[in-house]
């Protein structure tokens, strides 16, 4: 009998505890003193793993980009409007983000099919609602974030070039709060579909839903979070933004608890609270957005002696002293013209008693970042506004001669005024007998051309 096996006092074996330590031996383990609390090992936290690793930091980076890029190739038609600005962040996001959000949550929700741990998991202690809530969370939050960053740059890229208003917020929180819910929604049908290509396919549905609305002549189209609005001339009554959140968000939760709740039933509470908002919706239709007060207040340049007023929106209003400069020499022309308007508003105001139309311009066509593109045909442009006489064929008279006559005399004041040659008549006669009358006899003559500026008879018209 070796000594490890020898009898202990009482006539207990020994145990390998108190064995010698030998190279054949275990190790003895350590016994804590008394008070000595024995160390634990830290819990690694699930969400932070998930956060950190796998596809939810890159879904984050796709929306960013996915929502940035289409953005800046369209940059001269929101740069310098708020309301531009957050219609193309409204687009790009509900309508490219969405799916991608979608596929993405739908691809992670199939994981444990893929590693075929479906069973492992239904062993666990936690229940199947906060398994899934922590496998969605982290595609949400990156998801978020990535629509955060966008919609940062965005509103930094515009905040130089605004003139009026601030950021519409409202309809910004729906986008985050639809990104938010299309993600649970996808991630509930990765689950139940076992299929590979389900991620795509879902996003080509998700993108076809999206984006058909639109093509319908039906209330029911403001319910798709992706319907085009244009908020530079309109904006959302103040109960539009909660719910639609209502409704996008009641429809995500319906499907989660269908799928995840040990009582299912209480999905009824969320479907209730989404069919009452999809309702309202619904009934109120169209009136859901009404006239952007910006667009409907003038704003007019200052008056200087003998030099017409010019009167824009607010949106356009740092644009004004540039379009006095441009139009600097066509009022010189028109000075002491007996009738010369004394005022040009914009195309969306009617014009009154001594007011004419200016060009039509707007953000992306014509005025990109505060900026007339083009001021010599914006002068162009307002100096045909002036002359031009809106008639049908009908109206013109049956004597084609005359009303060519007629014609070619408009077109040579618009070239005059606007001091270009004309691209319709190259070598007008009529505009060089404008050019060589002297100049009271001329200014006598425009003003009984511009008293029947807006007649169709060809016989009233004082041709050259």
């Amino acid at each position: 009998m070796t000594e490890s096996e020898a009898p202990r006092r009482g006539g207990a074996p020994a145990t390998y505890l108190e064995a010698p330590f030998s190279s054949g031996a275990p190790a003895p383990v350590p016994t804590p003193s008394y008070g000595e609390t024995p160390a634990r090992r830290a819990t690694p936290n699930p969400l932070r793993a998930e956060l950190r690793h796998g596809i939810a930091p890159w879904t984050g980076l796709a929306v960013a980009l996915t929502v940035l890029i289409p953005l800046w190739s369209k940059a001269p038609q929101w740069q310098g409007s708020w309301g531009a600005t957050q219609t193309q962040l409204h687009a790009a996001s509900a309508l490219l983000a969405g799916p991608l959000v979608a596929a993405a949550a739908c691809w992670q929700g199939g994981r444990e099919h893929r590693r075929r741990t479906a069973e492992l998991l239904l062993s666990t202690p936690r229940s199947r609602l906060a398994q899934v809530m922590a496998a969605t969370t982290p595609i949400a939050l990156w998801a978020a974030a990535g629509y955060l960053v966008a919609l940062a740059v965005a509103f930094a890229a515009t905040a130089p070039y605004t003139g009026a208003g601030s950021p519409p917020i409202s309809l910004a929180a729906t986008d985050l709060g639809f990104l938010l819910s299309i993600c649970f929604v996808g991630f509930v049908v990765g689950r139940l579909a076992r299929w590979r290509l389900t991620a795509p396919v879902l996003a080509a549905c998700a993108f076809v839903v999206l984006g058909f609305p639109d093509y319908v002549d039906s209330a029911a189209r403001f319910l798709s979070p992706a319907q085009v609005v244009a908020l530079d001339v309109s904006v959302p009554v103040r109960w539009f933004a909660p719910f639609l959140l209502a409704w996008t968000g009641g429809i995500a939760a319906t499907v989660l608890l269908g799928y995840a709740a040990r009582r299912r039933y209480l999905a009824v509470v969320p479907l209730a609270l989404a069919v009452a908002a999809g309702t309202m919706i619904m009934r109120t239709g169209a009136d859901l957005f009404h006239d952007n007060p910006a667009m409907a207040r003038r704003v007019c340049s200052e008056v200087a002696p003998g030099t017409p007023q010019i009167c824009v929106n607010a949106y356009d209003a740092p644009v004004l002293p540039q379009m006095s400069k441009a139009l600097a020499g066509m009022f010189s022309r028109l000075e002491g013209v007996p009738g010369a308007p004394v005022t040009y508003v914009a195309p969306w105001y009617s014009p009154k008693n001594g007011e004419a139309t200016l060009a039509y311009v707007t953000r992306g066509w014509g005025i990109t970042r505060n900026r007339l593109t083009d001021p010599h045909q914006y002068r162009s442009e307002t100096a045909s506004a002036l002359v031009n006489r809106d008639c049908s064929t009908d109206s013109r008279g049956k004597d084609r001669k005359e009303t060519e006559r007629v014609e070619r005399t408009d077109d040579a004041v618009i070239s005059w005024l606007s001091g270009k040659d004309s691209t319709w008549f190259p070598n007008s006669p009529q505009l060089v007998r404008l050019e060589a009358m002297p100049d009271a006899d001329r200014k006598a003559w425009l003003g009984r051309f511009l008293a029947t500026r807006k007649s169709c008879t060809p016989s009233e018209v004082p041709v050259l």
